[in-house]
């Protein structure tokens, strides 16, 4: 192996050990990593099983106790959990650079296929076979929201603490229309005071801890993480660089369009605790009612896309800032102001996910028997069933019903559907996406594509 790398990545490369002899080489995890990208389809819960697949049970890089400690780790994090993962885990294999690499296949050909969609949508969305699509693929986006919610809610809400946290966070959102980060960083206050309340909830116990090739390693040379700290924290520290002073620059000399979009999603990066549906219900209340950088059918259209191509899931965030750049009324439109806006969103959406892992990866060790950390993040997870709920109410409001009012008393407030805006068409497509979903279990893929297909039929049909 190389000896130039610099600081204390070329020492470690170099330690004469038979068991660092048998790391896989940079090349072998960068095919690997590009692998995992390209497939990584099916959400967060599809994404992490993908990973533990190829790095534990194929190529047994690492064991089942490391991977869930690694993973509880990421789950801490704001951010999508799965790339977050696959950085940490191309860090304690090759250092800085296998961590990017990582890290960054995991993101760049979802990046490239929303790109292409998000373009499609903006510049052929009002053509009828396209909208007809679209319109299928929202109602599917609705039956996929309550199965998170069901799969979400399977693993976070154990013993009566967690119940209770859920339902307090869904009446805070829906009836007192609170912050999605105040209602989150409640929840993490709670865990954290009373962690015991919480400490049944997390991702499970992992099922066999075998002598897989990096913990060999590491129980070998159980120095090798202090001596990737340095370069670790290094890069932490120029990642939070790269995606500060971008922003700075654009709110002090800028303005207009891009610096929003810079500061939303700059916002949106260190909230995003517990994946990408909880923070939906948060981007639509802003981007939508606030900046009016896109409608909330086209909302549910993005998360759609999103749903259809590999990597994670908050690239969904991607197609918002190319709509908001398509049609910023300041400075660059169109296709370029699309392409800028989408670009602008992806650098300050995963730039932090970097920071964080690099930054907290030497930690990782103290963080591992933290009793009041876990329960925040037990809280964190219960709250998030309440923040998914609040979501797929707000869907299903402006997907099955036309009309919609408000009722009002004192600080409570409640939107309710006008019964006879009930949209039929809509309302059975979504059952037939439940039925591929939960009943013929499809998965989401099919599932969208049957829904997909059936809204062109329905929309092209005489009459539709």
């Amino acid at each position: 192996m190389s000896t130039t790398a610099p600081g204390s990545e070329a020492i470690l490369e170099t330690v004469p050990t038979p068991e660092a002899a048998r790391l896989p080489s940079f090349a072998e995890a960068l095919r690997v990593w590009l692998r995992i990208g390209l497939l990584s389809f099916g959400g967060p819960a599809g994404q992490i099983a993908l990973l533990h697949r190829e790095v534990v049970d194929e190529r047994h890089w690492i064991g089942d106790r490391r991977f869930l400690h690694a993973l509880n780790f990421c789950t801490l994090l704001p951010g999508p959990e799965a790339q977050q993962l696959a950085t940490y885990l191309g860090w304690i294999m090759h250092g800085v650079r296998g961590g990017l690499a990582a890290g960054l296949l995991f993101i760049l050909p979802g990046a490239a296929v929303m790109l292409a969609l998000s373009l499609i949508y903006a510049t052929l969305g009002e053509v009828p076979v396209i909208a007809a699509l679209f319109f299928g693929l929202k109602c599917a986006v609705l039956v996929l929201v309550v199965e998170a919610l069901l799969r979400i809610g399977r693993r976070a809400l154990k013993g009566r603490a967690a119940w209770v946290l859920a339902v307090a966070a869904f009446a805070a959102l829906v009836l007192l229309n609170l912050p999605f980060p105040v209602v989150v960083v409640a929840a993490g206050l709670v865990g954290y005071l009373a962690p015991g309340a919480f400490s049944q909830a997390g991702h499970g116990k992992a099922r066999r801890d075998g002598p897989a090739l990096i913990d060999a390693i590491l129980a070998a040379d159980p120095g090798r993480p202090a001596r990737l700290a340095a370069a670790a924290r290094q890069a932490g520290g120029i990642a939070l660089l790269v995606w500060l002073a971008p922003v700075a620059l654009l709110l002090a000399a800028v303005g207009g369009t891009y610096a929003d979009i810079a500061w939303f999603f700059s916002k949106m990066a260190v909230v995003t605790v517990g994946g990408a549906y909880a923070v939906l219900a948060y981007v639509a209340q802003d981007a939508v009612q606030a900046y009016g950088w896109l409608s909330p059918q086209e909302m549910l259209a993005g998360l759609g896309l999103a749903e259809t191509t590999p990597g994670p899931l908050i690239l969904v965030l991607q197609f918002v800032g190319f709509l908001a750049g398509f049609r910023a009324p300041d400075g660059l439109s169109g296709i370029p102001g699309g392409v800028a806006g989408s670009v602008l969103t992806l650098w300050v959406t995963f730039a932090p996910c970097f920071a964080f892992v690099f930054l907290g990866a030497p930690l990782i060790e103290r963080l591992q028997d933290n009793r009041a950390l876990s329960g925040a993040l037990a809280a964190i997870t219960a709250a998030v069933v309440g923040v998914v709920a609040n979501l797929a109410v707000w869907f299903a409001l402006r997907v099955l019903f036309h009309e919609r009012v408000a009722l009002r008393a004192g600080p409570v407030a409640l939107d309710v559907p006008v019964p006879g805006s009930l949209d039929p068409a809509a309302a059975g497509l979504a059952v037939l996406a439940a039925i591929c979903l939960f009943r013929l279990k499809l998965g989401v893929l099919r599932t969208l594509g049957i829904a997909a297909a059936a809204g062109l039929v329905m929309r092209l049909m005489p009459g539709g």
